[in-house]
């Protein structure tokens, strides 16, 4: 074997492996950013729960809670008042109007439902003469199915969908024939507004780096109030752009609230 074949030999396996290392480290990458997207989505998921769960904490016992055994078991176990608001208008002199507004505990609701579900409302958007629904309850329905049937005042049959996707809660008591108003009420669904599947017992751990969300709960002062804030973040970010020591700073770890300002928005929205 002369030296010209011995050099190709030696070239071409050189090439394979140059190859497969390109290769490998390619797949790697796409790999490791596939697995921070998945991971970060199940922590905003959780990010989602606690943060629900805490304001609904509030409206219950007028603070946060940075328990995570306390939460846990409000969400499971605990209850959140159903509230109405009235006002009263009392006419004053010079034309000044006196406003007291009163607030009424009327209910009470299970904090899970609270928390993981959102109602939706289905109100007619036109005057007319009821035809009929497409669904009954129980169904769960998807934005733009057909809801019910309606004969407008022009004589025209119009079939009205789904604004929201959902199960039907209720339906209202209509026959075909009744007159029905604009606005008025037709059917109520319901649907998650949160992952259902995440396991609460796990709440404070963090996906990824198995370590508790760092969570903050104090007052700060508001004129002459003391309102309560919250902040909860990953602590140890999977994420090489959201880590301290990244020097661009540019995102910042996964989170929600402020230790000095009112408010729980998330960064992730």
């Amino acid at each position: 074997m002369n030296l010209t074949r011995i050099l190709s030999i030696v070239l071409f396996l050189v090439s394979i492996g140059l190859a497969y290392v390109l290769y490998n480290n390619i797949n790697s990458t796409i790999e490791f950013k596939d697995y921070v997207e998945s991971t970060e989505q199940k922590i905003t998921d959780k990010l989602a729960i606690i943060r629900e769960a805490e304001k609904a904490y509030l409206e219950r016992y007028g603070n946060y809670t940075s328990n995570w055994d306390s939460l846990i078991n409000f969400i499971q176990n605990g209850q959140v008042p159903i509230t109405v608001r009235t006002e009263t208008i009392t006419q004053l002199a010079y034309g000044v109007e006196k406003v007291d507004v009163k607030i009424d505990t009327v209910g009470f609701r299970a904090a899970k439902d609270r928390i993981f579900k959102k109602n939706f409302a289905l109100n007619a958007t036109a005057d007319g003469t009821f035809g009929g629904y497409f669904v009954k309850e129980g169904d769960y329905v998807v934005k733009g199915s057909n809801a019910y049937r309606l004969r407008l005042p022009n004589g025209k049959t119009e079939i009205y969908r789904f604004t929201n996707e959902g199960t039907i809660l209720n339906l209202a008591n209509l026959k075909p024939g009744a007159e029905i108003r604009r606005g008025q009420s037709i059917a109520e669904l319901w649907d998650y507004q949160l992952n259902p599947n995440v396991d609460l017992s796990t709440l404070s751990v963090v996906p990824g780096s198995n370590k508790p969300f760092e969570i903050f709960v104090g007052k700060i002062k508001r004129g002459q109030s003391l309102v309560s804030v919250i902040e909860v973040k990953d602590p140890a970010p999977i994420n090489p752009e959201r880590k301290e020591t990244n020097e661009a700073q540019n995102r910042k770890p996964l989170g929600f609230g402020s230790r000095v300002d009112v408010g729980t928005a998330g960064n992730w929205e």
